[in-house]
């Protein structure tokens, strides 16, 4: 797990291929002391396991499954990206729970800057919109944000001075494609209440949480 704030920025170094994904190697703008070996880092909000470190440089294999939902399977050498290694249970959560799985792409719209902020919207599929809120959180390259409005289309975000400069937020422009993660308790909560078989084959349907299952099971 995560929070979306970001520790640093970093650079791709390089992409080959590696069995039906691709290995990654980045350099981060500083070194990620106490980082090991199997521990996980996000990157551009993607979730990644190091497989090779060294001060600040490190090696993540990526699956064909986050190269087809997020950027980074158009990722090259030199792309500037996000860094945040996982939460430890003692941190504060600055942020909010972010779990690192990406939900899908989005496309910036328009880039608003109104003199000390930049207004920044993002069109989305409905997919996506269905779990989103107005002033809820919202994941943008792992950056953990807050939605001003939000239609079937997309959502406006609001970003302060400071995370425009430490987060790869600040070099965007219009036209440009970042990876979205969508509040993960929304999507549980969807699933329970809608009483939806599983997705992964499961015989037993979920129940609905309705009135009458509350009173069924002694909550009414």
């Amino acid at each position: 797990m995560f929070t979306g704030i970001i520790e640093t920025l970093g650079t791709l170094t390089t992409v080959r291929p590696a069995e039906a994904g691709k290995r990654m190697e980045i350099l981060a703008d500083r070194a990620l002391d106490g980082t090991r070996v199997g521990d996980s880092i996000a990157v551009n909000g993607a979730c990644l396991t190091a497989v090779t470190i060294s001060g600040g440089r490190f090696a993540a294999d990526v699956s064909p499954e986050t190269l087809s939902r997020s950027t980074l399977g158009e990722a090259k050498p030199g792309t500037r990206v996000n860094l945040e290694r996982a939460l430890r249970l003692s941190d504060r959560l600055d942020g909010h729970l972010v779990s690192g799985h990406i939900d899908g792409k989005g496309r910036i719209d328009y880039i608003r800057d109104l003199g000390r902020v930049l207004v920044v919207g993002v069109s989305v599929s409905e997919e996506l919109t269905r779990y989103m809120i107005t002033k809820g959180s919202i994941a943008i390259d792992g950056i953990s944000l807050t939605i001003n409005t939000r239609d079937q289309g997309g959502f406006e975000v609001t970003i302060i001075p400071h995370t425009a400069a430490i987060t790869t937020i600040g070099l965007k422009r219009p036209g440009d494609w970042v990876n979205i993660e969508t509040d993960l308790i929304g999507k549980y909560v969807e699933r329970f209440v809608a009483g939806r078989t599983g997705d992964q084959g499961e015989k037993t349907p979920v129940p609905a949480v309705n009135m009458e299952f509350l009173a069924k099971t002694g909550f009414l």
